[in-house]
């Protein structure tokens, strides 16, 4: 993982409120109370779950985000932040996430195996990524992705101890929009304020609705959730 990821950027996604409900209802049944949050980031995600659970452990590896996670939540109790890998955690979860996290790790099979060995019997791994390769933009690179994720990735891969009850595309309009970003706008790096705005506010609403009666056959990331089974 990247141990010192573009504050810009932070800053910019952390705007996305439509886009980040969108992506808290389609697990919620899958939270489980205490959970863990890998690579939380500014909070922007943990925000829209934390109301409804009484323990939380946040963990970053980036300096800035993890001041930045102890700053945010300091006066809230049930919500731990420290600074370690998933392999070095002391303890089980009922559900960990990651949320565009697991393209800044090299060895992502590896993380994979190290997180289910972190669940309890029963428990939800939760994983959001970005989709296509062939989308890699100079954004991917200047945040620290190693790819953007094929879904035969999360097909063909198993893994011990787990079954695989979700994958699933979302955002069939941000893909497009991702898309025309990349053939006209090759020399931008973060998008602007404006175009995180129309993106969240305007199409997110629309793309919700199209991912749904599309069956989520096609879109700009990747929803994938393992549950955690004793053979």
């Amino acid at each position: 993982m990247i141990e010192e990821y573009p504050e810009l950027a932070l800053e910019r996604f952390d705007k996305a409120e439509w886009w980040i409900r969108y992506v808290t209802t389609k697990i919620k049944r899958f939270l489980k109370d205490d959970i863990l949050e890998v690579g939380a980031g500014f909070g922007s995600f943990t925000k829209s779950y934390m109301k409804n659970f009484q323990s939380i452990t946040l963990t970053d590896m980036d300096d800035n985000s993890f001041n930045l996670l102890k700053k945010n939540f300091k006066d809230d109790k049930k919500i731990n932040v420290i600074k370690s890998s998933v392999a070095d955690v002391n303890k089980t979860f009922n559900t960990i996430l990651y949320f565009n996290v697991l393209e800044h790790i090299k060895e992502d099979t590896l993380e994979i195996e190290s997180a289910l060995k972190k669940l309890n019997n029963g428990g939800y791994l939760v994983i959001l990524v970005p989709a296509h390769q062939k989308m890699y933009s100079k954004l991917d690179k200047a945040v620290g992705h190693f790819k953007r994720y094929d879904i035969n990735f999360f097909k063909k891969n198993k893994f011990k101890n787990a079954k695989a009850i979700k994958i699933q595309f979302l955002d069939i309009l941000g893909y497009a929009l991702y898309y025309l970003n990349k053939i006209f706008f090759k020399n931008e790096t973060y998008p602007s304020n404006f175009k995180i705005f129309m993106w969240d506010k305007v199409f997110t609403p629309f793309t919700i609705i199209i991912d749904f009666f599309t069956g989520y056959k096609f879109g700009k990331n990747i929803l994938c959730i393992y549950q955690k089974i004793d053979h």
